[in-house]
């Protein structure tokens, strides 16, 4: 089966020259909800952001990401960007039309006819994500939780292939939290969840990577790897408390 994402010694510097990620490797089934875990500066939303060409600003030779088979390169950017949709951790750096039904509806009309009416396809996102007759209102006058859904309705009205989540209950309430868990829960695509929020990660993703310093530090079972509370510790993070209980591969 050909991976939904394949990247193969992945290595990126920031333009001071610090090194962000370093020989990264790893695949994601189609269909798979992959965890992204590690502490602040570990390069989480620097992978994420190599999965859909925003990074690195130059395409090399050399394509390090290959999205359902189709090697990430100047000549395939459009394609794989269409197929792989990255919502951000902060919404306003995402929203910018005066109303939501503009917002979702721009990403349909940059990536197919622009003379296509998407209205049916941009109310039915709305419903999607419970936002139903929300189209006339500014995003702006939104709280977090709902300018979240905005933001994925975007990207889910693309029809992406895969999901590149980049700390997605980030300034959530609780409520806002539960209702993103079961929204994330009904959408099929492949999924990568870059959190700090373990108890989001133990309950969506069967699978977790983590990273620190830029370095693929494990990659498993996410109750083993979350559990192991010395694995944990050693790259500044702390035990989810719904495992609190339970230890490595029990």
């Amino acid at each position: 089966m050909t991976p939904a994402i394949d990247v193969r010694h992945l290595t990126y510097s920031y333009p001071d020259g610090t090194a962000a990620l370093r020989d990264i490797s790893f695949a994601v089934a189609p269909g798979e909800c992959l965890g992204l875990i590690g502490p602040n500066g570990s390069g989480k939303s620097t992978l994420l952001l190599h999965l859909n060409g925003i990074l690195p600003e130059r395409l090399g030779a050399h394509p390090a990401v290959t999205v359902s088979g189709i090697e990430l390169a100047p000549d395939t950017l459009f394609e794989i960007r269409r197929r792989v949709g990255m919502v951000f951790q902060d919404p306003d750096d995402q929203l910018f039309c005066p109303t939501v039904y503009e917002d979702v509806a721009f990403g349909p009309q940059q990536f197919g006819n622009p003379g296509t009416d998407v209205r049916p396809l941009v109310e039915a996102t709305l419903d999607m994500v419970g936002l139903h007759g929300f189209g006339e209102r500014s995003p702006q006058h939104l709280s977090g939780g709902e300018k979240q859904r905005v933001c994925l309705a975007g990207i889910l009205a693309c029809r992406p292939d895969v999901l590149a989540l980049d700390e997605p209950t980030n300034n959530l309430d609780p409520r806002g939290r539960r209702e993103l868990k079961s929204l994330l829960r009904t959408i099929p695509a492949t999924k990568i969840v870059a959190s700090h929020d373990l108890e989001l990660i133990v309950e969506l993703c069967p699978r977790t990577v983590i990273l620190d310093a830029g370095v693929l530090i494990a990659d498993g079972a996410t109750i083993d790897l979350l559990a192991d509370e010395p694995l944990m510790l050693a790259h500044g993070l702390e035990k989810p408390h719904s495992l609190q209980h339970r230890h490595p591969h029990a």
